[in-house]
């Protein structure tokens, strides 16, 4: 067999995704999605093979050594199909009209995805990861490939029949056809009574073996503490975000969350670090100390954003997408340790320490190895080791700091470059929430730079939002996630730093949503615009998976920006896409999370709460920082004085101005605006109130 160095790329060596890239020098003669393959299998009557799969993928690394390696596979590959790969960070709308034909299917699904499918693209035959030949009760992906051709060539008619019945029932799948329902906080009652069943009361989480973090569902069940006052919800809230981040799943010396744990106790993580769930876990550990007042999550949140600062952070500001799991072609190498290497880097006395505190023994925890843990608190570790909490947790942080720089000089896991508008949207909302929790300008400053590098350069010459960016290349439509998503960023942008331009920018991004993804006849939104890209059905998202659902963050960004700015227009547009997740929020409320978010805010209480300057801005800045401490997840905060400002917010700063040169809060709930209040000492007291009100609202 041939090394990959010595033979000709194929037609991926073009493209700019990195894990298009990855492929570009296998012996399969792979096309990337377009117009060009599906002619080229119809003018050779051959069926199509689908490859989807992402660059931080491990099992998508294993089945390309395994078989797209193989240059006795590739063989057949290429004789008998037409072979197209696709990343699907850089087109989910592909992958979610071929994730469903292989769900209807399998009844599963997951990456990497192969599918089969007639030269119009119509599907008839898929699955995920097959290994070269049939071992353990698993096909062999050489025999699929030989039987599938004798089926293509011998039974063409009983294929493409099946192939459109499939088609017909992804279509039918491709909306929610569930009977709406009245948005009242019963349905977040039900959510509440779903999440509390499926929780595990003893390691965190919900169900079992594998899990996923569901920052989400977490920050529902924050919600549903405070309206229907169920200190259960806060317990089982606080218990998974505790467990994970001293479990596994969370780098303990280098900060931020592995994708998911193969095990119910967060220990052995899949160890690829996405952009999106480090973004959402973020707002989740602020809001668990908003809500408790623990310090330790904030610890969590600066430890993961310096890691997004310092390795997944473009010079030009953009984020970047994931790191992948394997290093010198093992999953999981750069972030283990043993024993011995411990001892010999910290010394004995405080290698003893570090080894009792972080899990590690002789024998490791995986695979021989030792993934760094905590299964212990820093005031139980102390008691077993005799040393106040003070010295140990000195002890550690020196030994942490020791093993990170010894670690920096490890072959560092590969990354994926390339910036998706959505995934940067959920971090410019991350960054934003915590430079104000935190009171760190770095983080704003960080949000700034890339909200106004996505804006700069992914737009089109007619000034519409491109997707995906990579080597000074920004393509592809803009789905309906990554307009949701910059605009709730940009919202929780201009709350951190009362800028406002980045408003302005929301609303022309709002106009492009309603406009252009819109379905006025069934409601809700398509995940593509109307311009796009003709495939075998159009898709309107409306569960979430491991990232919001492109309806319930449109739902949410709308509502909040159409508040902020008075547009009842847009609000009504947030409004109708609830009314569409309805019924799904009712049926399948595990999928609904972000809908429920937006729900919560839609119900109230969310105050809008329009700050005005007086003669020493500084007082002002006293009132935010009391304000962002507090758990009002739904409140909506202004500052002027309108001079200062844009004409969008117009609606809620006219005729507001400070009192006796004093900071003035004017606070209005849905239209009814109370007296306003001025000097800090007053408006804290205020705010106080405020948030014991909110707590008790149901």
């Amino acid at each position: 067999m041939s090394s990959s160095s010595d033979r000709t790329p194929n037609r991926l060596q073009h493209e700019t995704s990195p894990y298009l890239l990855q492929h570009a020098y296998n012996p399969v003669d792979w096309w990337p999605w377009g117009e060009a393959a599906f002619a080229a299998a119809r003018d050779a009557d051959k069926p199509v093979f689908l490859s989807v799969g992402y660059s931080a993928c491990h099992w998508c690394h294993v089945m390309e050594r395994e078989s797209f390696e193989n240059e006795a596979i590739a063989a057949i590959m290429n004789e008998h199909y037409i072979n197209i790969k696709v990343d699907r960070e850089e087109r989910p709308d592909v992958d979610q009209i071929y994730m469903t034909a292989v769900q209807l299917m399998t009844h599963h699904g997951g990456w990497p995805m192969s599918v089969f499918m007639t030269p119009d693209g119509h599907p008839f035959y898929g699955g995920t990861y097959w290994p070269p030949t049939s071992r353990m009760n698993m096909p062999g992906f050489r025999d699929i490939l030989l039987k599938l051709h004798e089926y293509w060539t011998q039974r063409r008619e009983e294929v493409v029949t099946s192939a459109d019945s499939l088609v017909n029932a992804i279509s039918q799948m491709s909306a929610p056809n569930l009977e709406p329902t009245d948005l009242n906080a019963a349905l977040l009652q039900n959510a509440m009574q779903a999440l509390l069943g499926s929780a595990d009361r003893r390691h965190g989480g919900f169900g079992g073996a594998p899990k996923f973090p569901h920052p989400m569902d977490v920050r529902v069940l924050f919600r549903c503490w405070r309206r229907f006052d169920n200190d259960d919800a806060l317990a089982v809230a606080r218990l998974t975000l505790d467990k994970m981040a001293n479990g596994g799943i969370y780098d303990h010396l280098g900060g931020g969350f592995h994708r998911y744990s193969t095990d119910a106790h967060w220990l052995v993580p899949h160890f690829e670090k996405m952009l999106y769930d480090n973004a959402l876990l973020v707002p989740a550990y602020l809001e668990l100390h908003q809500c408790t007042g623990d310090a330790a999550p904030l610890s969590v949140v600066r430890e993961t954003l310096d890691y997004i600062l310092r390795e997944m952070t473009a010079p030009d500001g953009g984020f970047y997408s994931t790191q992948d799991a394997d290093s010198e072609g093992e999953e999981g190498r750069f972030f283990v340790w043993t024993e011995d290497e411990i001892i010999e880097q910290l010394g004995p006395e405080d290698g003893r320490v570090f080894n009792y505190c972080y899990d590690v023994t002789p024998r490791g925890n995986w695979e021989g190895h030792t993934i760094l843990n905590r299964p212990k608190t820093d005031e139980q570790a102390a008691k077993v080791l005799g040393l106040t909490t003070g010295q140990l947790v000195d002890i550690l942080a020196r030994g942490r700091a020791k093993l990170f720089a010894l670690r920096k000089q490890r072959v560092h896991p590969g990354r994926d470059d390339k910036v998706l508008v959505a995934w940067n949207g959920l971090m410019i909302v991350a960054m934003s929430q915590a430079a104000g929790v935190l009171g760190e300008p770095k983080y704003a400053a960080a949000a700034e730079e890339a909200a106004a590098f996505v804006l700069k350069s992914m737009r089109d010459d007619q000034g519409r939002l491109l997707h995906s960016y990579k080597d000074g290349r920004a393509q592809i439509n803009a789905f309906l996630d990554d307009h949701a998503c910059l605009i709730d960023g940009l919202v929780e942008l201009y709350q951190a730093t009362f800028a406002p331009r980045w408003l302005d920018e929301a609303v022309e991004l709002a106009g492009q949503l309603t406009t252009r993804y819109s379905d006025p006849g069934n409601g809700g939104f398509f995940y593509t615009p109307d311009d796009h890209e003709q495939l075998i059905t159009r898709t309107k998202d409306a569960h979430d998976s491991a990232t919001p659902s492109g309806n319930g963050m449109a739902a949410t960004a709308l509502l909040k920006l159409g508040r902020m700015t008075g547009r009842t227009d847009l609000e009504e547009a947030g409004y109708q896409a609830l009314e569409f997740l309805s019924g799904v929020m009712a049926e399948q409320p595990r999928a609904s999370a972000q809908a429920l978010l937006a729900l919560d805010f839609h119900l109230g209480p969310s105050p809008e709460i329009v700050l005005i300057d007086g003669e020493s801005p500084a007082h002002t800045d006293d009132v935010l920082r009391a304000l962002r401490s507090q758990f009002l997840p739904n409140r909506i905060v202004v500052r002027g004085p309108l001079a200062t400002t844009t004409p969008v917010l117009q609606p809620l700063l006219n005729g507001r101005a400070a009192i006796d040169g004093r900071v003035t809060a004017y606070v209005c709930e849905r239209g009814a605006c109370g007296l306003p209040v001025s000097g800090s000492d007053a408006i804290l007291a205020a705010l106080r109130n405020l948030q014991r009100g909110s707590k008790s609202a149901s």
